[in-house]
């Protein structure tokens, strides 16, 4: 129960209520063991003895023990239930805080399906668990040894016919515990595959719709289904046996209590009232052995669960300031990339190599290439959402992992070709990196992003919601909120990757004529697929195969770079690029 322990440390904060839960406990129980003793005195000393004053008393003793137990069991409650929600309310918002400061190459291994179920169904799990062990897990214990105690001191010699028992009991229960917890953790592997798949579906049912592959998600979310259902069906098969077993070993101890007790009795060595105390006693170390297994079975569960959640807290963000750290201050936009090399977790064939050129403050760079030639990834470097392999990036001189992330990223600007929205009003989603933004400056950023005009169309203009991921907008609107977002905060650097591949031509020809205005002082980096995006770019550069092919301004690239002429003859046609080498269009 390693990963269990680990996650004990956010009970230390509640240690006081927990203690006082486990103190109630210990008195509900001294409660319990009192009951079969005073029904032992009713029927040796009242009945017995026709003493009407002694089955009074005891009886009234009785109902003030049941009544304080009672009280004693609510208190007990009201702690345990405020313990583990409290617990389990800090667990989940360190594990929302872990996710928060993962670099994108955590994020690349950790499924989203595992984070959702860390998130939700595990830490339920372990709540769960904590608040059973406040209301059962000391009150077992003390009762088996109480009564086991009391076994003995009620009848030596009948608590040593039943021992066998109870050792019997105890083999059962190692054999459970030893056996079960990896079935739980075979269960928790199922449910994280059927999660993954059911997220796949749903963040892909536009796709699935698009081509027809209803019944192929059928059967693949059938079959992941079918293999969690048949795990579980699995363990409760393995409990339905450990409880029926259970059971009979209380059965044949209760018949070995009447049958050798009743010659005792017949002896004249036991009364009446001690065999039914005897017997009492008996059920209340059984049960708890019975309580045991339901904990025992919940903890094999929840281990399987806190393990995955010890996997999310103890993975370390691969990208972290260094303890000297600069805060980036003046920074003027200037970046060097000097011989850089980079493949995704730092091993297998690198995705850039020897990537060196310089973007001076005020510059706009655009970089082409074909799909996989490295675009992405080399954008993706600027705000260290990567950190390169070989070489080193500079903003101003300085290395970028010598600067603190939130002070680089301050002064960077990032739209992307898959835009993310959140729900909220379009407003919010502008100055999503600028909270305090007036309204006049969402206003302007979002007429330079070409976005006003389809804002305003909406009945609730800025205020109009955006529904889940964006579903009641197009995928060029939330390109040109996207942009919008960028500008908003405006930045030293400014990052659009492929951020208007889902805008018409017009309206990219728009948006790059309000940018060009934007961009000054401002150092950018567009990543495009369209030619017509770059030809006014100060510096474009081409990648093929993750490395610079070739680097200059359109008009020299036209002359010395037969990559370029073919991307330009590809997208407008030889006849251009003639007409453009001539000094015409």
């Amino acid at each position: 129960m390693k990963s269990l322990k680990y996650l004990m440390k956010y009970l230390k904060p509640y240690w006081k209520p927990a203690v006082l839960a486990l103190v109630t406990l210990a008195l509900v129980v001294a409660m319990d063991l009192t009951i079969p003793r005073l029904t032992q005195t009713i029927i040796d000393k009242g009945i017995g003895q026709k003493n009407m004053q002694i089955i009074i008393q005891t009886a009234l003793l009785m109902i003030g023990a049941s009544v304080l137990s009672t009280l004693l069991a609510i208190a007990n409650t009201i702690y345990s239930v405020r313990v583990s929600q409290d617990f389990g309310h800090d667990l989940r918002a360190d594990i929302f805080k872990t996710i928060q400061k993962f670099s994108f190459g955590n994020l690349d291994r950790l499924q989203t399906g595992e984070l959702l179920t860390s998130l939700t169904s595990d830490v339920n799990m372990v709540q769960q668990l904590v608040m059973m062990s406040l209301r059962i897990g000391t009150r077992a214990p003390l009762l088996m040894i109480g009564s086991g105690i009391l076994l003995f001191v009620t009848s030596p010699r009948l608590a040593l016919i039943i021992l066998p028992l109870l050792f019997l009991t105890g083999g059962l229960i190692a054999y459970f515990i030893r056996n079960i917890p990896p079935l739980f953790l075979e269960v928790q592997r199922r449910l994280d595959r059927l999660n993954t798949v059911l997220q796949e579906n749903l963040s892909g049912v536009r796709v699935v719709k698009a081509f027809v592959r209803r019944n192929y998600e059928n059967e693949r979310f059938e079959k992941v289904n079918t293999d969690y259902m048949g795990q579980q069906i699995n363990v409760m098969q393995k409990l339905a046996m450990v409880f029926p077993t259970l059971f009979l070993i209380l059965n044949l101890g209760t018949v070995a209590i009447v049958w050798f007790g009743g010659v005792q009795v017949i002896q004249g060595n036991l009364t009446t009232g001690e065999i039914i105390a005897f017997s009492n006693y008996l059920m209340t170390t059984m049960f708890p052995i019975l309580m045991l297994a339901m904990i025992i079975g919940m903890a094999a569960a929840a281990e399987a669960s806190a393990g995955r959640i010890k996997k999310v807290l103890v993975n370390e963000p691969e990208i972290k300031d260094k303890p000297n750290a600069r805060v980036l201050t003046d920074f003027s936009g200037k970046v060097t990339f000097e011989n850089v090399t980079f493949s995704y977790n730092g091993n297998g064939d690198p995705v850039l190599k020897n990537i060196s050129f310089e973007a001076e403050p005020g510059q706009t760079v655009a970089i082409l290439g074909a799909t996989g030639s490295g675009k992405s990834s080399l954008v993706s470097l600027i705000p260290r959402f990567y950190d390169v392999t070989e070489g080193r990036i500079m903003v101003d001189g300085m290395d970028i992992r010598d600067i603190t992330q939130a002070s680089l990223l301050e002064n960077i600007g990032i739209a992307l070709q898959e835009s993310v929205l959140f729900s909220g009003t379009i407003r919010d989603n502008i100055r999503y990196g600028r909270p305090d933004a007036s309204d006049e400056e969402v206003i302007a950023a979002a007429k330079a992003a070409q976005a006003h005009d389809f804002i305003m169309e909406f009945s609730e203009g800025y205020d109009a919601m955006v529904e889940q991921r964006g579903a009641n907008l197009s995928g060029g609107q939330k390109q040109r909120i996207a942009i919008a977002r960028a500008l908003l905060v405006q930045p030293k650097i400014l990052i659009l990757d492929d951020s208007t591949s889902a805008v018409d031509v017009e309206t990219e020809v728009e948006i790059q004529a309000a940018l060009e205005k934007l961009m000054v002082n401002r150092t950018s980096f567009v990543v495009a697929q369209r030619i017509s995006t770059v030809l006014s770019a100060d510096k474009i550069l081409v990648l093929e195969d993750g490395q610079i092919a070739a680097e200059g301004r359109h008009a020299d690239l036209l002359e010395s770079s037969s990559i370029y002429r073919e991307i330009f003859d590809s997208q407008l046609g030889s006849g251009n690029t003639v007409a453009a080498l001539a000094g015409g269009d």
